[in-house]
């Protein structure tokens, strides 16, 4: 079974575990300002873990296409309180979304448990900061930055592509003194991606298997559903839904959603049946 250790604390991810969103910020794609006040973050997060939430990604800059930078205080104004207050009174695991070093260090002081990066350690520091920590990290694949990634993305062949970034940036993380067993793998859907890209990721997504690392799934509500089905954000609930179930049924081991109580209703009847296939075998 594939475990990850942090803070005195084990996470079983042999089954996939969902992770719910709390973005403090007042400009990310989906609910950007619902919940930016610490209060609402906090009660945000109480929701998503009494839904069933096994992990909260507690995140203080939007990284949609085209978002603005936010300084290092900003983005700790942001993220600490709400990871303190999580880290109090739920048993839960704490996800830091972020690239800034110091970030992610107050994080895991807070009470963080594991590091989520968009960037993958290429932030000048970040390498060392996480092998300092020595948490669990998530190294996801993007090409450019979020204020350009969309600006015509093109690959050779995207997962082959996505798979030698991956072996690259595994390497760097070896060489910098992070463990193997404290990574994680996230493809980047939507991330300097296409439409096709996408669906060509999630198609395929069985392939990152080779890696021999978790894969953390990030689709929620973004626009390879919204595209696809001609739906605003607030209307993307059945499409997310069922590509996370794709996604669960092609190896991911995180889903990282907005709609915790949907997304594990459709968890526990794919279980169900798992489990019932195994049993007839």
């Amino acid at each position: 079974m594939q475990k990850l250790y942090s803070q005195g604390s084990r996470l079983d991810v042999s089954m996939p575990v969902i992770m719910g969103i709390v973005n403090t910020t007042p400009d990310s794609f989906s609910d950007g300002g619902d919940f930016f006040s610490t209060k609402h973050a906090c009660d945000h997060a109480d929701k998503l873990i009494n839904a069933g939430a096994g992990i909260i990604d507690i995140g203080g800059e939007s990284t949609r296409p085209g978002a603005a930078l936010v300084t290092e205080e900003q983005e700790l104004a942001r993220v600490i309180p709400v990871i303190e207050y999580v880290s109090r009174h739920h048993d839960v695991w704490i996800s830091i979304d972020t690239s800034k070093p110091a970030v992610m260090a107050a994080a895991i002081a807070a009470g963080a448990h594991m590091i989520n990066d968009v960037r993958a350690l290429t932030e000048p520091g970040a390498l060392a900061m996480a092998a300092q920590l020595q948490v669990p990290v998530c190294l996801m694949h993007m090409q450019g930055q979020p204020q350009n990634m969309q600006a015509n993305p093109e690959y050779e062949n995207i997962i082959h592509d996505i798979l030698t970034f991956f072996k690259a940036r595994i390497a760097a993380c070896i060489a910098a003194g992070i463990s193997f067993d404290n990574l994680v793998l996230d493809p980047g859907f939507g991330f300097g991606k296409t439409l096709t890209h996408n669906y060509q990721i999630l198609a395929q997504l069985a392939q990152f298997a080779v890696l021999d690392r978790p894969l953390l799934i990030g689709l929620s509500r973004k626009s390879m559903i919204g595209q696809l089905l001609n739906r605003d954000v607030e209307e993307r609930l059945i499409g997310s839904v069922s590509a996370a179930l794709i996604a669960c049924q092609h190896g991911a081991n995180i889903i990282r959603v907005h709609d915790v109580a949907e997304t594990m209703d459709m968890l526990k009847v794919w279980q169900m049946t798992q489990t019932q296939m195994i049993k007839q075998n």
